[in-house]
């Protein structure tokens, strides 16, 4: 009896066909890279984005940057391409080379970016355990924030940020600009102590335990009329009293997300989902 399937019904199993001498031989599988998206007005596209040090008709491309157009994209000479300074500007061109010492860009006139938000939002978070941190910076990043503040509080399990980890921070930022269409890199900052945060525009932390909804504060003429604002979340196991207390008294506004209790990694994004995506007060 002739087993179903493989090699007794002479059916090749996939990824696989059949040479002359009848040996089956592997056939590559073809892997999805995931592009870039930029947008240009009504309609969104997709087209390969690169960080560059500065816009200049012509720019040699090296070090990461390069190997992911040549590695991992595998541009190719004459492929579009749109670079961005991190910024706010941004230009098209053309791949003109491609070789081991980087990869070759024809620029035409750069533009300002139409894809950040109106608001200049900094995300102040204290410092979380893990790599909760990148989950914070990655889609905060593609919402429009433009800075990162991090802080140690009373309450932080984690006291310090190594050097290797801020600097991963810092690409997992890149990358997601890139991705996400923005000519902006958000600054991520080393963390300070508390006592030393820095925090400009009209500031707003969240504290579950007010009775102001965040609702009413983007309701406010100072929200409608504001162009920075900073936002305050703590760690795992929250801001003290005393903490809440010292950012009211010296101007900010405590607010409630609603009922739920939100985790330290997801309360800072949906902060900033509410405050700057498009539809959002």
């Amino acid at each position: 009896m002739k087993r179903r399937g493989g090699r007794g019904t002479g059916e090749a199993r996939p990824g696989r066909t059949r040479a002359a001498t009848g040996r089956p031989v592997r056939t590559p599988v073809a892997v999805d890279v995931q592009r870039a998206w930029t947008s240009t007005g009504s309609r969104v596209e997709r087209i390969d984005r690169v960080l560059v040090d500065a816009l200049a008709p012509e720019v040699l491309v090296t070090g990461p940057e390069a190997h992911h157009l040549r590695d991992v994209l595998r541009v190719r000479q004459g492929d579009a391409i749109e670079a961005f300074d991190g910024s706010g500007s941004q230009a098209r061109g053309v791949v003109a080379s491609v070789g081991q010492d980087g990869v070759g860009l024809t620029l035409g006139p750069s533009t300002p970016s139409a894809s950040e938000a109106p608001v200049r939002l900094t995300l102040a978070v204290a410092l979380l355990k893990g790599d909760k941190l990148s989950d914070v910076v990655r889609p905060a990043t593609e919402i429009g924030v433009t800075a990162f503040r991090l802080f140690v509080s009373t309450n932080c399990e984690a006291r310090e940020l190594s050097s290797v980890r801020l600097q991963r921070l810092r690409r997992v930022a890149q990358e997601a600009a890139r991705q996400s269409g923005r000519a902006v890199v958000p600054v991520v900052e080393p963390p300070v102590p508390f006592t030393a945060l820095r925090l400009e525009g009209l500031v707003v932390v969240g504290d579950p335990a007010s009775t102001t909804p965040l609702a009413r504060l983007t309701g406010s003429q100072g929200w409608q009329s504001a162009s920075e604002a900073s936002v305050v979340t703590g760690p795992e196991g929250g801001l003290t009293d005393a903490e809440v207390q010292t950012l009211v008294a010296a101007g900010a506004e405590a607010v409630s997300l609603g009922p739920r209790v939100l985790r330290a990694d997801t309360a800072p994004v949906a902060l900033a989902a509410a405050l700057l995506l498009p539809g959002a007060p």
